[in-house]
């Protein structure tokens, strides 16, 4: 092995991981769930989130978890 093919596959392996970690926080940013705006007109007498509303988000969190694992499957 000569200088340059050391060099070749020192820097291809440094652009890997860097690429890598771009994609994944692109991936948890585009995925992380947004906050939805509160509806001041509605008067409800809970403070907490209803079960739906619980139902909900642990769905997006799981789809978002999912797509973060075939996000990472896929560049494999």
């Amino acid at each position: 092995m000569n200088a340059n093919q050391i060099i070749n596959m020192i820097m291809r392996i440094i652009m890997r991981k860097a690429i890598n970690k771009g994609i994944d926080a692109g991936v948890n940013r585009a995925t992380r769930g947004r906050q939805q705006p509160q509806q001041h007109a509605q008067l409800d007498d809970h403070d907490g989130p209803t079960q739906a509303e619980v139902r909900k988000q642990r769905q997006a969190k799981r789809a978002a978890r999912q797509a973060r694992q075939a996000a990472k499957a896929a560049r494999k």
